[in-house]
């Protein structure tokens, strides 16, 4: 297969071509200010392209960090789909990020769940109806709502694990929040599952079955670490450092896989703590 990734150096997109590597893998970088002739022809005759383009949700969101946020995920998935266009022999599907802060905070939610107001669910929602535009062109849209993604070496372990490890880690705020999450391994299966199934479009969240609070995870780590877990960063802190941005850590979305599961894929890794031990070995 011909598989073009937008966002391919990063930890998943890393992942995707480890995974691919017996196939032809592109990685192409959206400018949206630049000519898009070049990306069309990367795009000609692709049978997927994975978009996951987009600048860290994990920072402090100032009003010009905000911006950052919206160009680098709702302008370039526009000039994606915009050389799209152009193509001759139009992809098969697109497969493009999406994330669970699309959802109402606090409210268990599968694919049909009550969306958020907020502005990461607003960021979701105008990402996802820029990716839909494709489906006008006749390219087949699969929308993957990314949970909190784990796995060695990268993404959200990376920063969490040290810590832990050294015998200072501990839940985050009450520890009371939901934490939707899923397995590299698994998100990487998903994606070739969706492409593989020439049927399945729209929504589907990318989160293992079994959600859990901030404090059982940091329980399930201590234990598994054998480590002690008491040093937990008061709401407070991480409000302070953090600002409107500590959503991300603070809010519960308690998100489950229904359209996944619905479809016939099956998680290698719907428990945390079978999750957290293979990350360790």
């Amino acid at each position: 297969m011909k598989i073009v990734i937008t966002g391919a150096s990063g930890f998943v997109g890393g992942a995707l071509r480890r995974h691919f590597k017996d196939h032809e893998v592109i990685g192409v970088s959206v400018r949206t200010s630049s000519d898009l002739s070049q990306l069309a022809r990367a795009l000609e005759g692709a049978d997927a392209v994975i978009n996951l383009a987009g600048a860290s949700i994990l920072g402090r969101w100032s009003e010009a960090y905000k911006r950052t946020l919206y160009a680098s995920r709702i302008d370039t998935t526009s000039a994606l789909v915009a050389a799209m266009k152009s193509v001759h022999v139009k992809p098969k599907v697109l497969l493009s990020t999406s994330a669970t802060g699309i959802y109402e905070s606090g409210v268990e939610a599968d694919e049909n769940g009550k969306l958020g107001s907020d502005f990461l669910a607003a960021l979701a929602k105008d990402w996802e109806a820029e990716a839909l535009e494709a489906q006008k062109i006749g390219v087949r849209v699969a929308i993957m709502r990314f949970g909190v993604v784990y796995g060695q070496g990268g993404g959200a372990m990376a920063k969490m694990l040290l810590p832990f490890k050294l015998g200072l880690g501990g839940k985050m705020g009450s520890g009371a929040q939901t934490v939707s999450w899923i397995h590299i391994d698994d998100l990487v299966r998903a994606v070739a599952y969706l492409i593989e199934h020439e049927t399945l479009s729209g929504a589907f969240n990318f989160t293992a079955p079994h959600p859990l609070s901030n404090a059982e995870q940091t329980r399930i780590m201590g234990e598994v670490l054998r480590r002690p877990t008491f040093f937990a960063v008061p709401e407070f802190m991480v409000k302070l450092i953090f600002g409107e941005g500590a959503s991300v850590m603070l809010d519960s979305k308690i998100v489950y896989p229904k359209a996944l599961e619905i479809s016939g894929f099956t998680f290698a890794y719907p428990h945390f703590k079978d999750a957290f031990e293979q990350i360790l070995r």
